[in-house]
C-alpha cells in the first residue's frame, strides 16, 4: 500500500468538491452551465508493458466538462432580455475578439449597440435602410434610433356598400349641400413630406345601378367639381371588375405636387345592395414620419423597430453559433466561452435554422444547476474524501508496525 494513491484520491475529492461548490455558487447565474468533474485512473509506466498484476497509482482530474442541457426559461418583461430555447449560443464581440454565451441579459448602449453587462456587443445580420436583411458575416448589431422618412400615398383602397334604394338627387352636386349626394366618407392620405390630407369622397346615384364619385381634399373640390369616376353595378349588385380612379391633389405646401394616387374599389368587396351605406375597409400605403417607440425581438431573431406612425421596420437579425463539441469550449468567466481545437469551429446561422434553437424575448434562461443533485453529490464526495483519509491512516499504522519490529 502506498500513500500516493490516497493522496491522489484526496486531491480528486477536493477537486470534485470544488466543481460542486462552483455549481452551487452559480445556481442563480443566468445562462450558467454546470460543470462535471471527470476523473481518470493513473498507472505507472513500465518497460515491460502492462500485466495482469499491475496496480494503479491513483487518480487524476481529466476534465471539467460543461453540461449544455437546457435551463428553465423565466419571463422578465424586459424586451431586451433574450433566452435561447434549444441549441446554440449568442455570438459576442469584444474589440474584435469573439466569445460565446447563453446569457441573454442585453441592453442598448448610447450608440445603439446591443451589449451585455461587460460591454460585449451582440452580433448578427444587419438590415439596410429599407429593412431588408441579408445574411453574411455577423457584425455587431447597432439599432438605428433615427426617425423613418415619410412616404407619400401611391395606392388606396375602399370597400363599401352603396344603398340600392337611393334615388337621384335633384340638386346639382355641391360638397356643402348634403342633399346633392347620397353618401360620403373620408380617408387620410399623405404627401411627400408626410403631411396628412383629408380626402373626402361623395357618392351620387345617376340612375339604375350607376353612381358618380366626386372628391375633395381638405375641403377643396377636385377635378373642377366633376366626378373623378363612376361605378356601374350589375343586376346582382356587384362590380364586374375592380375599378380604379386617380384623384389628383394640387399642393402649395412645398411637397411634391400634385399628389396623385390610385384609388381602388375592389369588385369582391364593393357592392350595391338594399342596405344602408357602410364602409367595410379603408386603407392606403402612405404615412408620416415616425419616431422610434420601441423594439420587438421575434423567435427567429429579427429585431423589429416600432414607430409612432404605426409602421414597423426590421433592424437586423440575431445570429447564433453552434459547435460539434460544445463541451470542448474554454470557459472565460463572465458567462463567456471561447472556441478551441476540441470544440471545433463555430457553425453560425439564424435562430430556428439548422440545429439552432428559437429565441424568446422578454425572458432569460436560468442556470441548469439542480441544487438537490449537487447536495447529494457533495455528500458522496465528502465520503470519498473521508475514505481516502482512512487509507492514509491505515498506511501510517502499517508503517508504524514495521518500525516497531525488533
Amino acid at each position: 500500500m502506498s500513500f500516493e494513491q490516497a493522496l491522489s484520491g484526496l486531491n480528486a475529492a477536493t477537486e470534485n468538491l470544488d466543481a460542486i461548490g462552483n455549481n452551487i455558487a452559480n445556481a442563480s447565474t443566468i445562462g450558467f452551465k454546470q460543470g462535471r468533474a471527470e476523473f481518470a485512473d493513473v498507472f505507472a509506466a513500465s518497460m515491460a508493458g502492462g500485466s495482469g498484476t499491475q496496480i494503479g497509482i491513483g487518480t487524476r482530474l481529466a476534465a471539467v466538462s460543461p453540461q449544455f442541457t437546457q435551463g428553465n426559461i423565466t419571463t422578465t418583461g424586459n424586451p431586451m432580455d433574450v433566452a435561447i430555447n434549444g441549441q446554440g449560443l449568442f455570438r459576442i464581440a469584444h474589440n474584435g475578439a469573439i466569445s460565446y454565451s447563453r446569457d441573454g441579459e442585453f441592453s442598448l448602449d448610447k450608440n445603439g449597440f446591443i451589449v451585455n453587462s461587460s460591454g460585449g456587443q451582440l452580433t448578427g445580420y444587419p438590415a439596410n435602410a429599407n429593412g431588408t436583411i441579408s445574411p453574411g458575416t455577423p457584425v455587431p448589431m447597432q439599432l438605428s434610433l433615427a426617425n423613418i422618412a415619410p412616404k407619400s400615398t401611391t395606392n388606396a383602397s375602399l370597400s363599401l356598400n352603396l344603398d340600392s334604394r337611393s334615388t337621384t338627387p335633384t340638386a346639382a352636386f355641391n360638397i356643402t349641400d348634403p342633399t346633392s349626394y347620397n353618401s360620403s366618407t373620408a380617408q387620410t392620405v399623405y404627401d411627400s413630406e408626410g403631411n396628412s390630407h383629408t380626402l373626402s369622397l361623395y357618392f351620387r346615384t345617376t340612375g339604375s345601378n350607376a353612381w358618380s364619385v366626386y372628391a375633395a381634399a381638405d375641403g377643396s373640390v377636385l377635378n373642377s367639381g366633376s366626378a373623378i369616376g363612376t361605378l356601374s353595378f350589375g343586376s346582382s349588385g356587384t362590380l364586374a371588375a375592380d375599378v380604379t380612379m386617380n384623384p389628383s391633389i394640387a399642393l402649395t405646401n412645398g411637397a411634391a405636387s400634385p399628389l396623385t394616387f390610385a384609388l381602388k374599389f375592389p369588385a369582391a368587396s364593393t357592392s350595391q345592395y338594399g342596405a344602408s351605406f357602410a364602409v367595410s375597409a379603408n386603407s392606403q400605403d402612405g404615412y408620416t414620419t415616425g419616431q422610434l417607440s420601441g423594439f420587438a425581438i421575434g423567435s427567429d431573431g429579427i429585431v423589429q423597430g416600432r414607430y409612432s406612425n404605426g409602421q414597423t421596420r426590421d433592424q437586423g437579425q440575431i445570429a447564433l453559433a453552434n459547435f460539434i463539441n460544445p463541451q470542448g469550449l474554454v470557459a472565460l468567466g463572465g458567462n463567456q466561452w471561447a472556441e478551441s481545437s476540441s470544440s471545433g469551429q463555430p457553425l453560425v446561422g439564424s435562430p430556428s435554422t439548422g440545429s439552432n434553437g428559437v429565441l424568446q424575448a422578454g425572458a432569460l434562461e436560468s442556470s441548469n444547476v439542480d441544487i438537490t443533485t449537487e447536495l447529494v453529490a457533495m455528500i458522496t464526495a465528502q465520503r470519498v474524501y473521508q475514505a481516502n483519509a482512512e487509507t492514509i491512516k491505515t498506511q501510517d499504522q502499517v508503517q508504524q508496525t514495521l518500525t516497531n519490529l525488533r
